[in-house]
Protein backbone atom coordinates (compact mmCIF):
# COMPACT_ATOMS: atom_id res chain seq x y z
CA UNK A 1 0.00 0.00 0.00
CA UNK A 2 1.41 2.94 -1.48
CA UNK A 3 2.11 5.88 1.42
CA UNK A 4 0.20 8.98 0.18
CA UNK A 5 2.41 11.96 0.36
CA UNK A 6 0.20 13.85 -1.38
CA UNK A 7 -1.36 14.08 2.78
CA UNK A 8 1.55 14.38 4.47
CA UNK A 9 2.48 17.49 1.69
CA UNK A 10 0.01 18.42 -1.04
CA UNK A 11 2.46 21.15 -1.88
CA UNK A 12 5.23 18.43 -3.30
CA UNK A 13 5.61 18.90 -6.81
CA UNK A 14 7.59 15.48 -7.43
CA UNK A 15 9.29 12.85 -5.29
CA UNK A 16 11.43 9.58 -5.53
CA UNK A 17 10.10 6.08 -4.90
CA UNK A 18 10.43 2.71 -5.60
CA UNK A 19 7.75 0.32 -8.05
CA UNK A 20 6.19 -2.20 -5.92
CA UNK A 21 3.57 -3.90 -8.38
CA UNK A 22 3.70 -4.87 -11.84
CA UNK A 23 0.23 -5.83 -14.14
CA UNK A 24 0.53 -5.29 -17.65
CA UNK A 25 0.43 -1.62 -18.12
CA UNK A 26 -0.43 -1.00 -14.65
CA UNK A 27 1.51 -0.37 -11.67
CA UNK A 28 1.77 0.62 -8.02
CA UNK A 29 4.30 2.33 -5.87
CA UNK A 30 6.07 2.95 -2.49
CA UNK A 31 5.48 6.38 -2.05
CA UNK A 32 3.20 8.65 -4.21
CA UNK A 33 2.33 12.10 -4.53
CA UNK A 34 0.04 11.30 -7.42
CA UNK A 35 -3.52 11.62 -6.53
CA UNK A 36 -5.99 9.51 -7.90
CA UNK A 37 -9.77 10.55 -8.39
CA UNK A 38 -11.85 10.42 -5.76
CA UNK A 39 -14.41 12.37 -3.63
CA UNK A 40 -15.39 14.30 -6.87
CA UNK A 41 -12.03 15.81 -7.14
CA UNK A 42 -9.95 14.62 -10.40
CA UNK A 43 -6.69 12.61 -10.73
CA UNK A 44 -4.03 14.60 -11.27
CA UNK A 45 -1.65 14.95 -14.26
CA UNK A 46 1.80 14.04 -14.97
CA UNK A 47 4.21 11.18 -15.11
CA UNK A 48 6.05 8.11 -13.94
CA UNK A 49 9.48 7.15 -14.65
CA UNK A 50 8.67 9.31 -17.71
CA UNK A 51 6.11 7.62 -18.70
CA UNK A 52 2.61 9.45 -18.53
CA UNK A 53 0.06 8.49 -16.44
CA UNK A 54 -2.95 7.42 -18.36
CA UNK A 55 -4.93 6.77 -15.32
CA UNK A 56 -5.21 6.74 -11.48
CA UNK A 57 -7.88 4.66 -9.49
CA UNK A 58 -8.32 3.59 -6.25
CA UNK A 59 -7.88 0.05 -5.40
CA UNK A 60 -8.99 -0.08 -1.76
CA UNK A 61 -6.46 1.63 0.05
CA UNK A 62 -3.97 1.62 -2.68
CA UNK A 63 -3.39 3.37 -5.83
CA UNK A 64 -3.03 1.93 -9.48
CA UNK A 65 -1.38 4.09 -12.10
CA UNK A 66 -2.12 2.19 -15.76
CA UNK A 67 1.37 3.63 -17.99
CA UNK A 68 2.01 2.83 -21.70
CA UNK A 69 1.51 -0.78 -22.61
CA UNK A 70 5.54 -0.40 -22.97
CA UNK A 71 6.73 1.09 -19.92
CA UNK A 72 9.13 -1.50 -19.00
CA UNK A 73 9.12 -0.97 -15.13
CA UNK A 74 9.56 -3.85 -13.23
CA UNK A 75 9.32 -4.20 -9.59
CA UNK A 76 11.86 -2.83 -7.34
CA UNK A 77 12.38 -0.29 -10.24
CA UNK A 78 12.97 3.43 -9.38
CA UNK A 79 10.84 5.79 -10.14
CA UNK A 80 10.55 9.75 -10.25
CA UNK A 81 6.68 11.00 -9.89
CA UNK A 82 6.07 13.85 -11.46
CA UNK A 83 2.28 15.84 -11.19
CA UNK A 84 1.35 18.94 -13.36
CA UNK A 85 1.54 21.42 -10.51
CA UNK A 86 -0.46 24.07 -12.05
CA UNK A 87 -3.35 21.67 -12.48
CA UNK A 88 -3.28 20.86 -9.22
CA UNK A 89 -2.86 23.90 -7.43
CA UNK A 90 -6.03 25.13 -9.60
CA UNK A 91 -7.79 21.74 -8.23
CA UNK A 92 -7.33 22.22 -4.41
CA UNK A 93 -8.40 26.16 -4.59
CA UNK A 94 -11.69 24.98 -7.10
CA UNK A 95 -12.09 22.09 -4.29
CA UNK A 96 -11.99 24.38 -1.07
CA UNK A 97 -13.85 27.09 -2.95
CA UNK A 98 -16.62 24.29 -3.45
CA UNK A 99 -16.79 22.85 0.18
CA UNK A 100 -17.05 26.45 1.11
CA UNK A 101 -20.09 27.40 -0.22
CA UNK A 102 -21.46 23.65 0.40
CA UNK A 103 -21.19 24.39 4.20
CA UNK A 104 -22.96 27.72 3.62
CA UNK A 105 -25.87 26.41 1.57
CA UNK A 106 -26.10 23.76 3.81
CA UNK A 107 -26.09 26.05 6.37
CA UNK A 108 -28.65 28.06 5.42
CA UNK A 109 -30.78 25.49 3.38
CA UNK A 110 -32.16 22.72 6.32
CA UNK A 111 -33.27 19.52 3.89
CA UNK A 112 -31.70 20.55 1.16
CA UNK A 113 -29.06 17.59 -0.28
CA UNK A 114 -26.12 17.30 -1.85
CA UNK A 115 -26.59 15.03 -4.76
CA UNK A 116 -22.86 15.33 -6.57
CA UNK A 117 -19.76 17.52 -7.13
CA UNK A 118 -17.24 17.36 -9.68
CA UNK A 119 -13.57 19.37 -9.20
CA UNK A 120 -11.95 19.72 -12.45
CA UNK A 121 -9.06 21.77 -13.62
CA UNK A 122 -11.10 24.67 -14.95
CA UNK A 123 -13.85 24.74 -12.84
CA UNK A 124 -16.34 23.48 -9.90
CA UNK A 125 -19.69 22.37 -9.79
CA UNK A 126 -22.18 20.73 -6.51
CA UNK A 127 -25.75 19.58 -7.73
CA UNK A 128 -28.33 19.93 -5.13
CA UNK A 129 -31.95 18.10 -4.71
CA UNK A 130 -34.02 21.15 -3.73
CA UNK A 131 -37.78 21.83 -5.17
CA UNK A 132 -36.69 25.85 -5.40
CA UNK A 133 -33.93 28.20 -7.16
CA UNK A 134 -30.79 29.34 -5.29
CA UNK A 135 -30.55 32.22 -7.84
CA UNK A 136 -31.88 34.72 -5.90
CA UNK A 137 -28.79 33.74 -2.95
CA UNK A 138 -26.24 33.62 -5.23
CA UNK A 139 -24.72 36.97 -4.67
CA UNK A 140 -24.83 36.58 -1.17
CA UNK A 141 -23.51 32.94 -0.70
CA UNK A 142 -20.42 34.35 -3.00
CA UNK A 143 -19.74 37.00 -0.40
CA UNK A 144 -19.89 35.09 2.49
CA UNK A 145 -17.47 32.71 1.05
CA UNK A 146 -15.39 35.56 -0.61
CA UNK A 147 -15.24 36.98 2.97
CA UNK A 148 -14.35 33.49 4.64
CA UNK A 149 -11.09 33.24 1.80
CA UNK A 150 -9.98 36.82 2.54
CA UNK A 151 -9.74 36.20 6.10
CA UNK A 152 -6.78 34.30 5.21
CA UNK A 153 -7.76 31.33 7.65
CA UNK A 154 -5.46 28.25 8.19
CA UNK A 155 -6.67 25.42 7.38
CA UNK A 156 -6.09 22.49 9.46
CA UNK A 157 -5.95 18.57 7.31
CA UNK A 158 -5.49 15.26 9.39
CA UNK A 159 -6.43 11.94 10.10
CA UNK A 160 -9.82 11.08 12.07
CA UNK A 161 -9.13 7.33 12.07
CA UNK A 162 -5.73 6.53 10.07
CA UNK A 163 -6.20 2.61 9.44
CA UNK A 164 -9.31 3.80 7.63
CA UNK A 165 -7.57 6.75 5.68
CA UNK A 166 -10.36 8.96 6.66
CA UNK A 167 -9.46 12.32 6.59
CA UNK A 168 -11.22 15.81 7.62
CA UNK A 169 -10.52 19.42 6.91
CA UNK A 170 -11.26 22.09 9.31
CA UNK A 171 -11.76 25.77 9.59
CA UNK A 172 -11.32 26.66 13.46
CA UNK A 173 -14.69 28.38 14.09
CA UNK A 174 -16.41 27.77 10.90
CA UNK A 175 -16.51 23.90 9.73
CA UNK A 176 -14.54 20.77 10.05
CA UNK A 177 -15.77 18.24 7.49
CA UNK A 178 -14.61 14.21 6.38
CA UNK A 179 -12.71 14.60 3.17
CA UNK A 180 -9.78 12.90 1.75
CA UNK A 181 -8.70 15.40 -1.32
CA UNK A 182 -5.80 17.50 -1.16
CA UNK A 183 -5.95 20.66 0.42
CA UNK A 184 -4.59 24.17 0.94
CA UNK A 185 -2.65 26.10 3.99
CA UNK A 186 -4.46 29.15 3.93
CA UNK A 187 -8.57 30.06 3.03
CA UNK A 188 -6.24 33.22 1.32
CA UNK A 189 -4.94 30.87 -1.54
CA UNK A 190 -8.14 30.07 -3.23
CA UNK A 191 -8.09 34.14 -4.12
CA UNK A 192 -11.22 35.66 -5.98
CA UNK A 193 -13.96 33.54 -7.19
CA UNK A 194 -16.97 33.33 -9.27
CA UNK A 195 -20.08 31.60 -8.74
CA UNK A 196 -23.12 30.75 -10.55
CA UNK A 197 -26.39 29.07 -10.78
CA UNK A 198 -27.58 26.59 -13.14
CA UNK A 199 -30.61 24.17 -13.20
CA UNK A 200 -29.81 20.49 -14.74
CA UNK A 201 -33.49 19.62 -14.41
CA UNK A 202 -36.53 19.56 -12.13
CA UNK A 203 -36.16 19.42 -8.45
CA UNK A 204 -32.08 19.92 -8.88
CA UNK A 205 -30.07 23.28 -9.03
CA UNK A 206 -26.44 23.42 -9.63
CA UNK A 207 -23.97 25.82 -8.43
CA UNK A 208 -20.85 26.31 -10.52
CA UNK A 209 -17.57 27.83 -9.19
CA UNK A 210 -14.65 29.40 -10.99
CA UNK A 211 -11.18 30.57 -9.60
CA UNK A 212 -8.72 33.31 -10.80
CA UNK A 213 -6.62 31.57 -13.69
CA UNK A 214 -4.02 34.87 -12.96
CA UNK A 215 -3.40 33.37 -9.48
CA UNK A 216 -0.13 31.65 -10.48
CA UNK A 217 1.02 28.88 -8.01
CA UNK A 218 4.74 30.04 -8.48
CA UNK A 219 5.85 31.37 -5.29
CA UNK A 220 3.95 28.61 -3.01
Amino acid sequence: MARKLFWEDPYLRACDTVVERVDGSTISLRETIFYAFSGGQESDAGAIAGHPVLEARKVGLDIAYRLPDDHGLRPGDPARVEIDWERRYRLMRLHFAAEVVLELVVGAFPGIEKVGAHIAADKARIDFAWPGSLAPHVQDLARQAQELIARDLEIVSAFSDPAAQRRYWEVPGFARVPCGGTHLRRTGEVGAITLRRKNPGKGKERLELYVDTRLAPADV
